[in-house]
């Protein structure tokens, strides 16, 4: 296979689609993130341009949630992704309620994060925030018969950055590290 070399390029599409939720002093705001990553078990990542409103009050509180998003999340997420919390009130944008740490969850998201904040790793216009797991939020309907998460049913929604499209998660096409048993 002839691969051509594209330079440094960030290639590692797609993503999921998360809206990243924090308290206010006037309630939730909203901010699409598909730049979101794993770091162990236990943490996550979210990289936001660091001009964003949300990111003060992530700051602020040390908490916030991050909600997968599926197809009928998508527009109102696209939405609160478009617009600042600085110029337009998101916080009904959907309806949510609260976690144990007070980080606000979207109550329509098939799977919701509960985080607190371990670190901010700072780079040339952006902050990465690295967030401890605190609770993991599943509707019921995305657990399988032995009560793990179903991610087929959950149907998170994927963002692929150089073209700047939203697509649909696929099919399953094997058992990670089982393949040669099956």
């Amino acid at each position: 296979m002839a691969k051509k070399n594209l330079g440094s390029k960030l290639a590692l599409y797609p993503t999921p689609v998360t809206v990243v939720g924090a308290m206010t002093d006037k309630g939730p705001n909203w901010l699409l993130i598909a730049h979101v990553g794993i770091i162990g078990h236990d943490r996550v990542t979210i990289s936001c341009a660091k001009q964003h409103y949300t990111n003060q009050w992530i700051r602020k509180n040390g908490t916030c949630s991050v909600n997968l998003i599926d197809k009928k999340l998508l527009r109102a997420a696209d939405h609160v992704g478009s617009v600042s919390g600085t110029k337009e009130d998101k916080s009904r944008a959907f309806a949510w309620s609260s976690a144990e740490d007070g980080a606000p969850l979207v109550d329509e998201s098939p799977l919701s994060l509960a985080c607190s904040v371990v670190d901010v790793y700072e780079t040339d216009g952006f902050e990465t925030f690295v967030l401890a797991i605190d609770g993991t939020y599943v509707d019921e309907a995305c657990l399988d018969e032995k009560g793990k998460i179903d991610y087929g049913r959950v149907a998170p929604v994927l963002f692929e950055f150089p073209t700047y499209s939203y697509w649909s998660l696929g099919e399953r096409v094997g058992g990670c590290l089982r393949l040669d048993r099956e």
